[in-house]
């Protein structure tokens, strides 16, 4: 029994056997820093540079989208708790096919509470959740009945490293590459990094014309759609008009003095793009979450006013805003505070309860907007408990967490559809993998369970698959390691939904 007192849900973590954070990642993990919204977006010189460094690189075009099943990642960072206690997860034989005694323990359930017990296993989700899971029990406050039916999800045993960016968790890039697109930009992530969020992107899928924008509030969103004056001046169609007017002038003082030719594509190109975008969303309020009813205003909307004060349900309206709206094609939210093996356990219960309230108002959002979504949660590495148990009432009599441990480390999956549950490909493929009956991953149940860039590239996989296109994932990741036939069957969970 614990007389700790747990952390409160927003203060950072003093951890007394890590060293003491100097690295923006330290910084993030034990909570010091949440992550912060600017907008970053390309300047008409800089891509000017850029068309005069490789000729074949510039294309004029206007943005659309493509269409397919919005996808979301969040990352939690420094090694939160997702087998066991949260997502159930068990032996080759599935979700529920049963640990050791001692195997739950470390994944912080004591005896009274494993899932052999009554009453422990929570399916309303699709996936296996542990009855008192916190994040289950957050997702449940933000979905509805209905909302919670048309869910089905799967759990990768894979262990990560922990408390490292360096993991290439973030699959984003991959699922650009299979054609996921926005109306406005491709992909937004809560931070200004590769990925977008905390772990790292595999480089081979890299494409840095596509690298995310960062948008992290309401005010980012409108600003990807900011026209100046011109709207407020005029009204849409008239500002439309003038642009168009500006466009056709400029072409015909271009072609006069422009000496350089690129020189006059690129300009000419930025007038049609500006044009197209001022005809589309000359009104940015179209993309403020602050103002989508189903995200916030009244009494049956998905977060309180005082809710959305908060930085973390901020970037959750603002990214599912963008992505399941068809805005941007994929989105990674960031959320820091998850190295939390501070000795109880009711601290982590707090952030996991805040980590299912943002899983829950994405699923929820897209219920309400009558779109499917895929929803990727992630963490460097995960952590273990010594089996003492915490009985505070925050500790909810579960094992305290007492350090990290990357062998206990999974990652989970959460489709939602319009049109009815998710079929899953065959039994029990709501796990991928396994683990040992002392509760650590067995690596040599798939290619993905100790190789951090495969997971990541099923993910693609799976992505594809929910689109009945798994056939070309050789052409969307040729330089892929995962095999062909029965080997990339056995990572698909999903029949197609679309």
């Amino acid at each position: 029994m614990t007389t700790r007192k747990p952390t409160h849900p927003d203060a950072p973590l003093i951890l007394h056997d890590h060293k003491r954070p100097v690295t923006r990642r330290d910084f993030l993990a034990q909570g010091f820093l949440s992550g912060v919204g600017l907008v970053m977006a390309p300047t008409v010189l800089g891509m000017f540079g850029a068309r005069r460094a490789n000729a074949q690189a510039f294309v004029c075009s206007v943005r659309a989208g493509a269409g397919l099943v919005p996808f979301i990642v969040l990352d939690l960072a420094g090694g939160a708790n997702i087998a066991g206690s949260n997502v159930l997860v068990g032996g080759p034989g599935g979700q529920l096919d049963l640990l050791t005694a001692a195997g739950y323990s470390q994944l912080g359930l004591p005896s009274g509470m494993t899932p052999g017990n009554a009453n422990q296993v929570n399916t309303e989700f699709g996936l296996a959740f542990h009855a008192d899971s916190a994040f289950l029990r957050g997702m449940l406050s933000k979905t509805s009945t209905t909302t919670r039916a048309n869910v089905n999800g799967t759990i990768f045993c894979a262990r990560s490293d922990n408390d490292t960016g360096n993991n290439p968790h973030n699959p984003m890039y991959g699922i650009n590459k299979a054609g996921a697109n926005g109306d406005l930009v491709a992909l937004v992530g809560t931070d200004a990094s590769d990925s977008g969020g905390n772990s790292a992107a595999p480089m081979a899928m890299i494409d840095p014309s596509v690298r995310p924008t960062k948008v992290a509030s309401a005010s980012d969103a409108t600003g990807l759609v900011d026209t100046g004056k011109l709207v407020s001046l005029l009204n849409q169609t008239q500002a439309g008009q003038v642009a168009k007017a500006a466009e056709d002038i400029s072409a015909i003082k271009l072609t006069k003095v422009a000496e350089d030719p690129n020189l006059e594509e690129l300009v000419h190109c930025s007038y049609v793009q500006t044009t197209d975008l001022i005809s589309r969303f000359g009104n940015p309020d179209v993309v403020n979450p602050n103002l989508d009813t189903d995200i916030v205003g009244t009494g049956t909307s998905i977060f309180t006013a005082t809710e959305l004060n908060q930085a973390r349900f901020q970037k959750s309206a603002a990214v599912m805003k963008l992505v399941v709206g068809g805005y941007a094609g994929a989105g990674t939210i960031e959320q820091g505070g998850y190295d939390y093996h501070d000795g109880t356990r009711a601290t982590g219960e707090d952030r996991d309860f805040q980590a299912g309230q943002m899983m829950g108002s994405m699923l929820e959002f897209a219920a309400r907007k009558a779109a499917p979504l895929m929803l990727y949660v992630i963490s460097d590495g995960a952590l273990t408990s010594n089996g003492m148990i915490d009985n505070s009432t925050g500790g909810r009599g579960k094992g305290q967490w007492t350090g990290d441990n990357s062998d206990a480390a999974a990652t989970f999956v959460l489709v939602y559809s319009p049109t009815g549950p998710p079929a899953l490909t065959r039994p029990n493929a709501n796990q991928i993998g396994y683990y040992r009956p002392n509760g650590s991953v067995e690596t040599a149940a798939t290619a993905v369970a100790n190789n951090v860039t495969l997971l990541a590239q099923s993910i693609v996989l799976n992505y594809l698959a929910l689109h009945n296109r798994a056939g070309e994932f050789a052409s969307v990741l040729p330089m892929n390691g995962l095999g062909s036939g029965t080997a990339l069957d056995n990572l698909i969970a999903f029949a197609p939904i679309v």
